[in-house]
């Protein structure tokens, strides 16, 4: 699946002539969105540097990024239209959380598979297909988030990108930090993660195809998803799960509160551990580190649906 080394000297390497391709046959992928992926996957580094505002350039650059992002300030209510743009980066660009075993589903998908519309599990009007072309094709890239921090979270390569034409451009383009994983290895990086308290998310990006592509393992203090989505634009989707507290196998030591990115978990009056229902993205973080058992996730209808890909792929078939 490589390319050779002299191809990253090619005006047009092979990578991106897939990509431009897979965009030139979807019929409102314009090439504002071309540009604006390829700049995304050529330069991520600096892209989400200057996202976050940690890149040296942010300041000098941010008009030029502003030009692909639309923001406005808003209030963290969790609910998105479907049907009309809010007018926020959110909306062609967000994270969908879910528990370890979705997560593994998604990158031992042995088949290509298309579902599109995706507007009851990805609450966005834009960017909620999964097309998943070589689903096998899995990429090891170091976290640009992570990266762009003075002490990151460890290790870096963390971020997977799944499927083509993402993994061979992200393979193609970024040689020194990139690298071909097998599905066994995506799945030993996300159960490695987990253990680490960090949080699966399936990221879709309009101008990625306006679909998923890849997975982020991610941590409040790296990550500029979850940093964004605290700031108030909510670019994170719920798991469709809540987190239940054990009232009686509780005993209030407050070990799974250290755990949970969204900060919702807190100890009440009661010295008993409680659920912020609000904060709380049904990450299931929180039940792998309760020594107690005294914590479950719970489907959550008013927090959407679940991504998991052989419900969806049975669903799509029938």
């Amino acid at each position: 699946m490589r390319e050779g080394p002299e191809n990253r000297f090619r005006l047009i390497t092979k990578s991106t002539r897939k990509f431009f391709k897979a965009g030139r046959n979807l019929e409102d992928y314009t090439l504002k969105n071309w540009i604006h992926g390829y700049v995304y996957g050529r330069w991520p580094y600096l892209y989400i540097g200057i996202g976050k505002g940690d890149h040296p350039l942010a300041k000098k650059l941010k008009p030029i990024f502003n030009l692909f992002s639309r923001k406005k300030d808003v209030s963290l209510s969790g609910q998105h239209s479907t049907t009309m743009a809010s007018g926020m980066s959110a909306d062609g660009y967000h994270g969908k959380a879910m528990p370890l075993n979705s997560a593994k589903q998604l990158v031992t998908v042995n088949e290509p598979i298309e579902i599109e519309d995706l507007e009851q599990v990805i609450p966005y009007v834009r960017a909620r297909s999964i097309v998943l072309e070589n689903p096998d094709h899995i990429v090891a890239l170091e976290c640009p988030c992570r990266a762009s921090m003075e002490n990151p979270c460890l290790p870096l390569d963390v971020c997977l990108i799944v499927g083509e034409p993402f993994a061979g451009f992200i393979a193609e383009h970024q040689p020194e930090r990139a690298r071909w994983i097998s599905q066994d290895e995506a799945v030993k990086i996300l159960e490695e993660e987990d253990s680490r308290g960090h949080v699966h998310h399936a990221f879709f990006k309009d101008a990625m195809l306006g679909r998923f592509y890849a997975i982020c393992n991610c941590c409040e203090c790296c990550c500029g998803a979850i940093g964004a989505h605290q700031r108030g634009n909510p670019m994170l989707a719920s798991s469709g799960y809540l987190a239940v507290i054990d009232d009686e196998l509780c005993i209030g030591c407050a070990s799974c509160e250290d755990y949970c990115q969204f900060g919702a978990l807190a100890i009440g009056p009661d010295e008993a551990m409680q659920v912020d229902t609000d904060l709380c993205m049904g990450c299931a973080i929180c039940e792998s580190k309760c020594d107690q058992e005294a914590i479950y996730i719970e489907l959550a209808p008013q927090k959407g649906i679940p991504l998991e890909i052989e419900k969806l792929m049975t669903a799509a078939a029938s």
